[in-house]
């Protein structure tokens, strides 16, 4: 392939700025007058506020701010005494110990732990995770299970 052979179409619409008056964009090129966005070389970012902290990054500090991170559902070491066995979220699920399998689980020290049990949820305390294996089980961090659609699911 040679640069001659290559098949590229015209531009027909490429302006041609800041070539004289009588050309429409002339003398500042339609960029106005003076000022940063004048200049050339770097350009500023979309979200540039002239130094001023933009709206992207003062949103989360604005007051009202409700952030979109769903909280961990949180169960407690002792309700895994009446689940002994395999305990993933499903199970905690169906135990009706969190209100939805999809959503981040983690398990708190509270109470002493009897049973020997497998925990396979998305995190734990250390404190948790001593007790579990004291009383002969294991703990394995999972991620989150994700919500089949309704197209996968036929």
């Amino acid at each position: 392939m040679k640069y001659n052979e290559l098949q590229v179409s015209a531009n027909k619409n490429k302006i041609r700025v800041g070539r004289g008056i009588s050309a429409g964009r002339g003398k500042t090129a339609g960029r106005g007058t003076k000022g940063q966005g004048a200049r050339t070389g770097k350009k500023l970012r979309a979200t540039f506020m002239g130094g001023q902290n933009s709206i992207v990054k003062s949103t989360p500090k604005t007051r009202g701010f409700k952030s979109l991170r769903k909280p961990a559902q949180i169960v407690y070491l002792d309700h895994l005494n009446d689940l002994a066995g395999e305990v993933d979220n499903f199970r905690l699920y169906e135990e009706g110990y969190i209100s939805t399998p999809f959503h981040k689980v983690k398990v708190i020290a509270r109470g002493e732990l009897s049973e020997k049990v497998t925990l396979k949820v998305q995190a734990a305390s250390k404190s948790v995770v001593e007790a579990i294996e004291k009383a002969g089980g294991k703990f394995e961090k999972v991620p989150t299970p994700l919500k089949k659609s309704a197209k996968e699911s036929e």
